[in-house]
């Protein structure tokens, strides 16, 4: 695995992963080792922040973490330092958490004991804009130590705001795997012209051009190859107006998953 990759996968696949459910046929592996064979061995390398994170209400947040400290042979070195930073509140009882708040906890836990692969499934839920903010600077910090992610997330600008490797599933097929730029890279640029005229599909058969959608005198369109060609042949048409962008990885995401 490679740091701050992405498997579009949602939470079966995390769960296969931890052993947590097994799957009808095949094997996965995390540190070259078959996860059924070796969980606990497994575990013990890891942290885990969970989709449906669920706590302890009636434990306060310090005896919380003190509880998940005690199931690992890891000393919690990052504790103190952590709730600092997220400005976790531990001697409050769980069941007073804002959402945001057990978020934040849950973080906490999985990252506290200083493990090498950290699996996260929609990590920034409930979080607030800064405190986003502030997880994804340090997530940042945590991969340019050599820390890895595995990060299962909705929000596709997260995706690339922390990932260095994106894998995209579709009907349970892996329709995509590449570092983030390269997949960029790939998928060319996309343009949206205003023509002075009507125009249609045929307009602009050319190898460089593939069309998304044309709406009035609009037309958006992906352009891969020489960008050259592509200005060239726009030149034959009054234009009004032109916008050039990178693909994000939402624009790659809605390509794979489009009709």
């Amino acid at each position: 695995m490679h740091r701050g990759q992405l498997l579009s996968c949602k939470t079966t696949t995390i769960r296969l992963f931890l052993d947590l459910i097994r799957p009808t046929r095949g094997r996965a592996e995390i540190f070259g080792l078959e996860t059924q064979k070796n969980s606990l061995k497994i575990k013990s390398r890891i942290g885990y922040i969970p989709g449906d994170l669920s706590l302890y209400d009636a434990m306060s947040g310090k005896r919380f973490l003190q509880f998940v400290s005690s199931l690992r042979t890891k000393e919690p070195v990052m504790a103190d330092a952590l709730c600092e930073r997220f400005q976790v509140t531990v001697d409050r009882k769980i069941k007073e958490y804002s959402k945001g708040m057990k978020q934040k906890i849950g973080i906490v836990q999985a990252f506290m004991h200083d493990p090498e692969l950290v699996i996260m499934d929609e990590p920034t839920l409930g979080l607030d804009p800064l405190m986003q903010r502030e997880f994804y600077t340090f997530l940042k910090e945590e991969q340019e130590k050599g820390r890895t992610f595995f990060i299962s997330s909705h929000i596709l600008s997260e995706v690339e705001k922390v990932c260095d490797r994106v894998g995209i599933i579709r009907e349970g097929n892996i329709v995509a795997i590449e570092d983030v730029e390269t997949l960029k890279k790939k998928s060319g640029r996309l343009m949206e012209v205003t023509f002075s005229n009507d125009v249609t599909e045929e307009d602009f058969n050319i190898p460089q051009i593939s069309v998304v959608s044309i709406e009035n005198r609009t037309v958006q369109f992906r352009v891969t190859g020489n960008m050259d060609d592509v200005i060239k042949h726009l030149s034959h048409f009054e234009i009004k107006d032109l916008v050039s962008k990178g693909v994000s990885v939402e624009d790659i995401f809605m390509h794979y998953y489009g009709d």
